[in-house]
């Protein structure tokens, strides 16, 4: 490949040509003007079919060269030594051409003469394909990690030369440039070769620098310029409100969380206890001191991590990180899949405050959203000119509600992109889950749609199978490749079988949110003492399907924002009373069968709304009413984790039994939970009246002294202390069913647990 180029019948340097130059005179060669012509315009679209070194007889090369504003540019040998050859101007525009001689393919340096001065450079015309046949077409299969691995930039050694190797899928595009600041964002400086096989473009920069911004400029098949587009690959990409990508090729990163991935890969998740912190990073904590700036990854390992260890909880729900262009969206509306948004750091800072996560025994779980995408013009909507990701009809491509593009999920290429990207995220940067965001939208072709706005699958039907099938198989590649992670889709429908596998029929997540439950529960808590006995169902109706799903309890972001107002500020009565309903209800949500999650701020009981372009009000603390809570919190995550009644049988309705469910005239319900190991039992109680009640009688299985583990009425958490003094001894007195009961003490506006002691 590196062959030394012999010049026949010239000079090492042949100066002459500096009045050529000055003149503007230039000679023929074998190109044909109409394709200068297209080169230098952008426009053709075969690049590498003119540029580059061709054969042009025997023994004979013509070397083709475009450079955008090139004043000369010379030959030179590869190792830079020598000058071996002037070439020709043939476009005003930077078009060189030369003609040498050589046995094999050339191989050579450019010596380039700019208004900045003399460049030595590599052509990258001068390489041959890169991408494999089976690479290219790989990207066809869904489950595979093809995506990440092919498209993007990477970094490359190619004939001992560094440098990024970019690749795009646009197969309707006529023509595909690289611009950047390398190229002064100029379009005819790096066109790129399409590989036909997959519709993939290519080309190869040698020596281009890391960190280099960049974006594609691709003209439709009609000819026309699209507006420049970010990379849908990029693995890195610049902070909002800029929107080009970053050339970093797949970050290289080092782990150190061999035990934790070990661990984790022989837990079975529907078992273990999972009580989940949801957080968005931008608004969590903030340095008011630095013009209120967001915390980076870095800063956040070494405070949120050790916040969320300390009260207990097992995983960090991430709301979106996937590179986004608009605050406001929370990261809903991404547009760089694979970055780690720039806002907090980069990929190898994100990859910091993972392994910082799993050093502290905590999970992190990435929101994830391949329901839809926005609009914005660097996006992937009209990608390549057609509707490439998206579905072209609007009744299957729009999303009304959010004004956004809807994958199509039956085309073999955006259903591996997607896969690959879930994937991406479990495998490259560790993950231990993903909670997929808006699963309903996907699965019905009319969600949120009038009549005659959406059309029929092909049995007539609502469901979208193409849809169905891609979550089916993004399971299934998850639990293949990345043991012990969970999927957890936010489904808020009676679909069958969300968390049933899909050998049954099933979608294959591990997990699905209990909407129901959510609605019911919040509606119930947010009325007056007084009504709640007419809503008593809503206490109890979510334990007749409790089983049919994997469920965890979400108390998430989207309750606390749109007028909804705080969990606090829902809370019926004065000051106090407002607390204790709160206290009383995070018991009931601690105690009932269903993993938890619990939003930001919840845990301290924030006053306000939710504010993404705000921290947190931490000064809340200093109220004892507000740290007592914090310490409810803390105190119920770790009773939970301790004890097995409370979390191995939360899919089985073997693990509950009812004792008291129909007391809706005083508002109280109990019942008991039971676990695999030493068969353990938990009885729980909530009183949801301002009315404390003396000898209260619960019945329970078994003789024995019942220890009260939590009281959330206890006087460290801001309540009254009224109690059962450590516990009671059961009575042979039969009551609800069963052979014992307990003469309770039931604390106003409160739960309590109590734990057979053996």
């Amino acid at each position: 490949m590196t062959t030394e180029i012999k010049i026949a019948a010239r000079n090492a340097v042949d100066r002459n040509r500096s009045d050529d130059r000055k003149s503007g005179h230039v000679q023929s060669g074998h190109v044909q003007p109409e394709a200068i012509h297209a080169i230098v315009n952008a426009s053709h679209r075969d690049p590498f079919s003119v540029l580059g070194p061709h054969p042009v007889g025997q023994g004979r090369w013509e070397i083709r060269v475009m450079v955008p504003g090139a004043e000369a540019i010379d030959l030179v040998a590869p190792d830079g030594s020598a000058v071996l050859l002037s070439m020709d101007r043939r476009h005003q525009a930077g078009f060189f051409t030369a003609t040498v001689e050589s046995e094999d393919r050339p191989w050579y340096r450019l010596h380039v003469l700019t208004p900045h001065g003399w460049e030595l450079r590599y052509d990258p015309y001068a390489y041959l394909p890169i991408l494999t046949n089976p690479e290219l077409t790989h990207i066809r299969d869904v489950g595979s990690d093809a995506h990440y691995r092919i498209l993007g930039a990477h970094r490359r050694v190619l004939g001992g030369i560094e440098g990024f190797l970019f690749a795009v899928w646009a197969p309707n595009a006529r023509q595909v440039s690289i611009i950047g600041e390398f190229n002064d964002w100029d379009g005819r400086a790096h066109p790129m070769r399409l590989r036909h096989d997959g519709g993939i473009w290519e080309l190869f920069i040698p020596e281009l620098l890391p960190q280099s911004r960049y974006k594609f400029e691709i003209r439709g098949s009609n000819g026309h310029l699209l507006p420049p587009r970010a990379d849908p690959v990029a693995f890195a990409a610049e902070r909002p409100p800029a929107t080009a990508s970053v050339a970093t090729g797949l970050p290289e990163l080092t782990w150190s969380d061999g035990a934790w991935m070990e661990s984790r890969n022989k837990a079975e998740a529907r078992k273990s206890p999972m009580s989940i912190y949801e957080c968005h990073l931008g608004s969590w904590a903030r340095v008011p001191e630095e013009g209120d700036r967001f915390l980076t990854y870095r800063e956040l390992a070494a405070r949120l991590i050790p916040y969320v260890k300390d009260l207990g909880f097992t995983h960090i729900e991430l709301l979106p990180i996937t590179e986004f262009p608009f605050d406001g969206s929370w990261g809903y509306q991404p547009v760089s899949l694979f970055a780690p948004t720039s806002r907090f750091g980069s990929a190898e800072d994100f990859a910091f405050f993972v392994e910082a996560a799993h050093e502290a025994g905590i999970g992190i779980i990435l929101d994830w959203v391949p329901g839809h995408f926005p609009n914005d013009p660097h996006g992937l909507g009209h990608f390549d000119g057609t509707h490439l990701y998206e579905h072209a009809d609007p009744r299957q491509g729009f999303h009304q509600d959010w004004g956004t593009y809807i994958y199509n999920y039956g085309r073999q290429e955006v259903a591996a992109f997607l896969v690959s990207n879930a994937r991406f995220w479990l495998e490259h940067y560790h993950l231990d889950g993903l909670r997929v965001d808006a699963v309903a939208s996907m699965l019905y072709l009319d969600y949120s749609r009038n009549p005659g706005e959406w059309v029929p699958n092909r049995y007539g039907g609502n469901e979208n199978l193409e849809a169905i099938d891609f979550m089916r198989r993004m399971n299934e590649a998850a639990y293949a490749h990345a043991p012990g992670v969970v999927t957890i889709a936010e489904e808020s429908t009676a679909w069958p079988g969300v968390s049933h596998p899909t050998y049954t029929g099933g979608l294959g997540f591990g997990f699905k949110w209990n909407m129901g439950w959510m609605h019911d529960t919040l509606r119930y808590i947010g009325k007056d003492p007084i009504h709640r006995r007419f809503h008593h169902s809503d206490l109890t109706f979510g334990l007749l399907y409790a089983f049919t799903e994997n469920f965890v309890l979400p108390l998430s972001h989207d309750e606390v924002v749109h007028g909804k107002g705080s969990l606090l500020s829902r809370m019926p009565g004065d000051r106090w009373q407002k607390f204790a309903n709160l206290r009383a209800y995070f018991g009931f949500m601690w105690g009932h069968p269903g993993k938890k999650l619990l939003f930001m701020g919840g845990e301290f009981a924030q006053e306000r709304e939710w504010n993404h372009d705000a921290s947190l009000d931490w000064h809340l603390l200093d109220d004892p009413l507000h740290a007592g809570m914090r310490n409810l919190i803390r105190d119920l995550n770790g009773f939970y984790k301790r004890t097995p009644a409370l979390y191995e049988r939360d899919t089985e309705a073997t693990g509950f039994q009812w004792l008291l469910s129909d007391d809706s005239q005083n508002s109280v319900i109990a019942w008991m939970r039971r676990g695999d190991t030493d068969g353990q039992i938990v009885v729980v109680v909530s009183n949801f009246t301002p009315v404390p009640r003396d000898e209260y009688r619960i019945g329970v299985p078994l003789p024995g002294f019942y220890v009260e583990a939590v009281n959330t009425d206890a006087e460290s958490y801001g309540g009254t202390n009224t109690g059962n003094m450590g516990g009671k001894d059961a009575e042979a007195i039969p009551s609800h069913g069963q052979p014992y009961s307990l003469p309770l003490t039931l604390p106003p506006l409160g739960t309590v647990f109590l734990v057979l002691n053996r």
